[in-house]
C-alpha cells in the first residue's frame, strides 16, 4: 500500500528573491529572463552589487515549488534532495517540516546549500542566478529507494540533467520506480536543458509517463515554433503531456483526454514558480478524483495568482482555490 502520492526528485535551493530594475540589469550586462548557473563566489558578487536591496529567502528548487504547492492543497508528498550543514541548510529542512512534507535530505558538512539569486524586475520578469553548491554532488548513493517505492509517482526535475551525478540520480531513481510501480513525471525545467543534455533528457522520455513543458521548451526539443506540431509530437512519445504557453493558456492531454485552457488574466507582478504552481496544482486535481478540465482549470487559476503577488510560495490559503474548479 503506497502511502505518498507524489514524491519530488529535484535541487534544494534557497531562493534569495531581490527586487530590480531592467535598466540596472543591462547595466550590469544581465541578459533578462534567463536561467544561468554560477559558482558561489559569482553568486557573492552579485548579491554585493545589488546590495542596497534586502533579499527575502524562501526554501525552493523548482520541483520542491511544485511539491509544496501540491502538499498545501492536501496531497500526501515527499522530496529527496541535498543540503549543506550550514544555516540555509537548516532553515530549508525546517520549512519542510513546518509544511508536513516529508524531506530526504542529508546535511553535508564542508559544502554550501544551494542557493538561487532571483531579480525581479519592473515587468514581473524573473532572472535566475543559481550556485547549485551540494546539489552538484547529488548521485545515486544520496537515493533512499524505500521512499520512491511507496509513492504513487515520482516528480523529476530537469535541472538535474546539469551535473553527470545527478543523471545518475534520475536514472537509479526511475529503476526503482519501475520496479515498485511508481509512474513517472519529468519536467524540462528550462530550455538550456534541452538544448545542452538532449541524449540523456531522451532516454529518460522513454521512461517518462506524464511531461511538463512550455512553449519554448517545447519549441526547442523539436526545432519548431508550431504549437500544434509540438503538441502533436510531444504525445506520440509520451502518454500523457501539459504544455504551457503563458498568457495563452495550457493544453493537456491525460489519459487519451485532451483538454485546452485560457490563462486568467491578472496584473502580473513576479512570473517567479508560475510553472511550478501550475505543475503542482494539475498533478493534485488529477490524483485526487478531480477531471481534466476542473484540474486545468485549478491549475491555471492557481499560477495566475503566483504570478499577482511576489514569490513563488503563495501567501494566502491555497485551498481556497478549490472553489474555483466548477
Amino acid at each position: 500500500m503506497k502511502n505518498i502520492q507524489l514524491c519530488g526528485l529535484g535541487n534544494g535551493l534557497v531562493d534569495l528573491e531581490i527586487i530590480t530594475t531592467t535598466q540596472q540589469l543591462e547595466e550590469l550586462g544581465i541578459k533578462k529572463g534567463t536561467m544561468t548557473l554560477v559558482s558561489e563566489q559569482e553568486q557573492e558578487e552579485l548579491l554585493a552589487k545589488l546590495s542596497h536591496t534586502q533579499p527575502f529567502r524562501c526554501s525552493g528548487g523548482s520541483v520542491a515549488n511544485s511539491i509544496i504547492a501540491f502538499s498545501a492543497l492536501g496531497g500526501k508528498a515527499a522530496h529527496k534532495t541535498i543540503l549543506g550543514n550550514d544555516s540555509f541548510g537548516n532553515f530549508y529542512a525546517q520549512e519542510f517540516v513546518d509544511l508536513g512534507i516529508k524531506l530526504d535530505a542529508e546535511k553535508v558538512d564542508s559544502i554550501s546549500t544551494g542557493t538561487c539569486a532571483v531579480l525581479i524586475t519592473e515587468d514581473a520578469e524573473r532572472t535566475l542566478f543559481t550556485s547549485l553548491g551540494v546539489n552538484a554532488t547529488y548521485g545515486k548513493n544520496n537515493i533512499l529507494p524505500s521512499t520512491i517505492e511507496q509513492s504513487e509517482w515520482l516528480y523529476i526535475e530537469g535541472y538535474k540533467f546539469s551535473e553527470p551525478s545527478g543523471v545518475e540520480s534520475i536514472n537509479y531513481a526511475i529503476e526503482i520506480a519501475k520496479n515498485s510501480n511508481t509512474k513517472v513525471a519529468l519536467s524540462f525545467s528550462d530550455t538550456f536543458v534541452v538544448n545542452f543534455f538532449r541524449n540523456d533528457v531522451q532516454k529518460i522520455l522513454e521512461n517518462t509517463d506524464f511531461l511538463f513543458c512550455n512553449e519554448t521548451e517545447a519549441a526547442a526539443y523539436s526545432n519548431s515554433d508550431d504549437f500544434e506540431k509540438n503538441f502533436t509530437l510531444l504525445t506520440s512519445i509520451i502518454e500523457n503531456v501539459a504544455l504551457t504557453q503563458g498568457k495563452l493558456g495550457s493544453r493537456v492531454k491525460w489519459y487519451g483526454e485532451t483538454q485546452s485552457f485560457d490563462a486568467v488574466s491578472v496584473k502580473a507582478i513576479d512570473t517567479t514558480g508560475a510553472g511550478d504552481m501550475y505543475a503542482g496544482s494539475l498533478l493534485y486535481g488529477l490524483l485526487n478524483g478531480l477531471s481534466v478540465k476542473q484540474s486545468g482549470k485549478l491549475a491555471s487559476f492557481a499560477s495566475a495568482q503566483i504570478v499577482a503577488q511576489m514569490g513563488a510560495r503563495y501567501k494566502g490559503n491555497i485551498k481556497n482555490f478549490l472553489q474555483y474548479i466548477d
